[in-house]
């Protein structure tokens, strides 16, 4: 899998959301609203998920394996410390 985009969307409120990111992979399909969240141990990615009828979120797009979970997390979090060193007024 090659992920050929990441566009990051950083929160500036205060709280354990950090970004908004959207991936591209093989120039061909898009996951928009991967969650940047700063937890206990540190920084995590959550994946687009949407509330089910019992109140639980369920992921509507994600990894099957966690090879590929750990790829997008490294990808997406490395971009996120790269959007940290610009200043928000010049963002894109």
């Amino acid at each position: 899998m090659n992920i050929t985009d990441v566009r990051v969307r950083k929160i500036t409120k205060e709280g354990k959301m950090k970004a908004i990111v959207s991936i591209t992979i093989e120039n061909e399909f898009v996951i928009h609203d991967i969650k940047v969240i700063e937890g206990e141990k540190g920084m995590f990615i959550a994946m687009p998920s949407k509330k089910a009828a019992d109140g639980e979120y369920r992921d509507i797009a994600h990894p099957i394996n966690s090879d590929t979970r750990d790829q997008i997390q490294r990808i997406v979090l490395e971009r996120y410390e790269q959007a940290l060193l610009i200043p928000d007024d010049e963002m894109i």
